[in-house]
């Protein structure tokens, strides 16, 4: 599986913590985590369901050993429930919650959107999201608590205005026929002469009217807006206009307007440009470049975390601190605990 083997020193995941790897099918690397958990205000584990339970680090075992902790569980499907034990990526858990049949243009296959809105959105983040809510709840009350995050169910959540307008009667279950799933005209892509692209976002009729007085646009479509029926025609007048120039021509004419134009930049263009460039929202380090730390602390600004130190180094030094002497971490590593 080489494309899912990323190198220690380009996991952005790794970066900036003390890494102790331990061997949890060893009893004396069970007792080290139960040791770790007595002290730790947050545990975050990423199991299916039951198997820290199989290795007696169950939630019920670790708060015994540490009230306060709070333990987050990250899984695609939730602790319990009939598809709980399955595998899965971030697609599956997209599909399993509606949201991958609503991505893509219509009449068109769903497109897969990055692994971003189930293993980073709706995964990772709502776990963060729920642990920093469960250690506020611990400063009222003392107590720790589990947290259970399901990529289905926090994927979900960041579509609930969806699920609002749906209700309402404002959003069809049909892909590519709403105002935000590339249904509308002036929320698009349109491809420029130089068969680059441009981003189209004027919802709001102030910027769609200054969208359409410097393309330029019929006056007609400008009090048609949400006229659906106008749509089709509003679409080709505006790709056809597009067509006429290229994309870093169409950015500098719309650069002081409130028109929602941007180029639409590759990753590698976003690092240079002007604005993220002078806001430095991207940074170099450990020889690669990045994005920058976000968001942004008044009081503790945050730079680019360094790579871990070699696993030997960094166990012993979290072991040291649990109270091991250099014997002990010595037998241990040589005993085949201590993961490398």
């Amino acid at each position: 599986q080489p494309l899912l083997n990323l190198p220690e020193e380009y996991d952005l995941d790794r970066h900036g913590r003390s890494i102790l790897k331990l061997d949890l099918k060893r009893p004396a690397g069970t007792e080290l985590l139960l040791r770790l958990a007595a002290w730790a205000d947050l545990l975050v584990e990423g199991f299916r369901p039951g198997v820290m339970e199989r290795l007696g680090l169950g939630p019920d075992i670790l708060l015994q050993h540490n009230p306060a902790l709070i333990y987050g569980r990250l899984t695609g499907f939730g602790q319990d429930g009939p598809l709980s034990g399955r595998a899965g990526h971030d697609i599956t858990y997209l599909a399993y919650a509606g949201l991958l049949h609503a991505i893509g243009r219509k009449d068109t296959p769903p497109v897969p959107p990055l692994n971003l809105v189930a293993d980073q959105g709706g995964g990772a983040m709502m776990l963060i999201a729920g642990a920093l809510a469960a250690l506020f709840q611990r400063s009222l009350t003392g107590k720790g608590q589990v947290v259970d995050a399901s990529m289905i169910e926090g994927a979900s959540m960041l579509a609930a205005p969806i699920h609002a307008y749906m209700a309402a009667g404002l959003w069809s279950d049909r892909r590519g026929e709403n105002l935000l799933d590339s249904g509308a005209p002036f929320y698009d892509t349109y491809e420029t002469a130089d068969a680059r692209h441009i981003a189209v976002g004027c919802l709001e009729p102030r910027f769609f009217g200054e969208f359409a007085r410097l393309l330029p646009l019929a006056a007609h479509f400008v009090g048609s807006q949400y006229d659906k029926s106008s749509w089709p025609t509003m679409r080709a007048a505006i790709a056809e206009r597009v067509r006429e120039k290229t994309r870093d021509e169409w950015a500098e004419l719309f650069a002081t307007s409130d028109a929602c134009v941007a180029p639409v930049l590759s990753l590698i263009e976003a690092r240079n440009h002007p604005h993220n460039r002078a806001r430095q929202s991207f940074v170099t380090s450990g020889g690669f470049d990045r994005p920058a730390p976000a968001p942004r602390f008044s009081q503790d600004p945050a730079a680019a975390a360094a790579a871990p130190a070699a696993a030997d180094r960094e166990s012993a030094s979290i072991l040291t601190r649990l109270g091991l002497s250099q014997e002990e971490i010595a037998a241990l590593a040589k005993a085949g605990v201590l993961g490398r």
